[in-house]
Formats: C-alpha cells, structure tokens, sequence
C-alpha cells in the first residue's frame, strides 16, 4: 500500500510565476511566464493535467490513494478539485488553495499555503487561515521558503496551534542551506515532512537518487521516521521519470529497513491525512 502526499492537478491553468501569467498549452507545454517549458509529459496533449490521469498511473503504478493541492503557478483549481474528489472518493484528498483571497474549506480535507509565494510577507498576518483550519479539523500542506527564512513564523504558529495538522513540503527545500531547520519543526506533535518535489531537488544526480535517500535517513535522524511522508509532485517531476520512478528509488534502497520503507510510503500518511477505505489494487505485469 503506498500513498502519494503531493500531487496536483489542473482543468487548465490560469496561475502566475510573480506577476506573469501561467498557461497551459498543448503537447505537455506551458506557457511560464513569457518562457515555454516542459511542464507536463508531453502524452498529456491538451493542456489539462487530469484526475483520470492522475488515477491511471497510480494505478499503473500500485499508488493507492493521493493528496491533491494547487500551486500558484497553477491558480486556482479548487472547483475541480471538488469534482476529482467526488469521481474517486477513496482515493483522492484535497487541499482548498489560499492566495491571500477569499478561500472555502466546505468539501476540502486541507488547505494549501505557499507560504514561500505569499505577497504580504509575515506568516502572522496569514494566522486566521491557520486557525480556521484547526478549528474545522482540516490539515494544512505549506512550503516554505528557503532554510530557515520562515521557520521561526511557522514555530510560533504551531505554539498556538499545537492541535493544527501541518505537512511541510518539498522535503523542507531539502538541497538548500539549512534545510534541517524545516525538519526540525517535525519535532512537534502535529508537524509532518512530505517529499514532494525531492527527485527535482536531486535531479542533477538523477535515479536513484542516492543523495535523497541519504537526506531521507539525515531526516529521520532529526525527527523520527514516523514524521516523514512521501509524494511524488505529479505531473511536473514525471517529465523527467515515471511515476513508479519518483518512488521505487525508496523500495529498492539498501540504505532504509523494510519497516520503515512502509511508514515513509504508507503508514504515516495514512495516519496523518485519514485515509481509511484504501482499495487495495490488482498488479498488472507489465509487457517487458
């Protein structure tokens, strides 16, 4: 059973790179702020990054369930979120998206922050989103900025939220400086690390990634492997591998025991999001 923690998806989009606009075009391409780039695999023809999609290769891939946020770069998708999750309920949870507007939490399991994009600088001018997500008993996925430039903001939060669920993204920016800082705050109750974006991170080096596993254990050794989550960032890191890829560099390592393979692919996020009513998927072999 393994569960995907950061995934996203996009009827098309309609997001920003600072004050440009995002667009999707054909052929997997996107129109990135005045520069085209890769931003799909290009079988993905259309320009919509699509729930069906998405379940395909999970089940493709043996991907149980998945967790659903958006990205400023993808603007707001919330809509169809709503309609992906009520097409593929066990499957799916999701994350309404905060851009410094208006926001609804009615249908979403969460709530996405890119705190590392917010324009009105200062996570405590943000603090009723955090509030209102602990009190309607929704979990908070955020990325933050860069090292330690936003932990002490989030800390304090997490003091006067100590009941708020917080995953933390992108494996806390893991090839910057002082990207320990972000694991760290894993240390409290409710505070949780997700890997998505980490073969990004560590693209340079590529499959298998050897340097992210090594953080992976340097993780665990600062807060335990039961705080530590993985996701793959679909579809953006699967222009560069497979979607079984983004994980199998995790089954097949040497470096991590079998129990805690399952807790970094499984169980912790099956505690952490509420996944209950997981179907368990038929394997497929493949022609090779």
């Amino acid at each position: 059973m393994i569960i995907d923690a950061h995934t996203h998806l996009w009827k098309a989009q309609t997001g920003r790179r600072d004050s440009k606009p995002v667009r999707s075009l054909e052929n997997g391409l996107s129109d990135f702020g005045g520069e085209i780039r890769q931003m799909m695999p290009p079988y993905m023809l259309d320009g919509e990054n699509s729930a069906e999609m998405l379940i395909a290769n999970m089940n493709y891939a043996g991907v149980n369930g998945a967790v659903v946020m958006g990205e400023v770069m993808d603007g707001n998708q919330d809509g169809y979120f709503l309609k992906a999750k009520a097409k593929y309920p066990d499957r799916l949870k999701i994350c309404a998206f905060y851009d410094e507007g208006e926001y609804s939490l009615e249908g979403f399991d969460g709530i996405k922050i890119c705190a590392c994009k917010l324009r009105k600088k200062g996570l405590e001018n943000h603090f009723n989103v955090f509030k209102s997500a602990e009190q309607s008993g929704k979990f908070v996925s955020i990325e933050l900025d860069d090292g330690d430039a936003q932990t002490d903001e989030l800390g304090e939060i997490i003091q006067e939220l100590p009941d708020l669920k917080i995953a933390i993204g992108h494996f806390g920016m893991v090839t910057r400086d002082k990207w320990q800082e972000q694991i760290k705050l894993a240390r409290h109750r409710n505070v949780y690390i997700e890997s998505g974006g980490i073969t990004w991170l560590f693209n340079s080096e590529f499959y298998p990634y050897p340097s992210a596993v090594k953080a992976v254990n340097e993780a665990a050794d600062i807060c335990g492997f039961d705080k530590l989550m993985w996701g793959s960032d679909y579809p953006r890191t699967m222009v560069e591998i497979t979607y079984k890829m983004s994980f199998d560099f995790i089954l097949k390592s040497k470096e991590i025991s079998e129990e805690n393979k399952e807790k970094f692919l499984f169980e912790n996020a099956k505690e952490f999001y509420g996944f209950d009513n997981l179907p368990r998927l038929e394997k497929i072999e493949n022609m090779l």
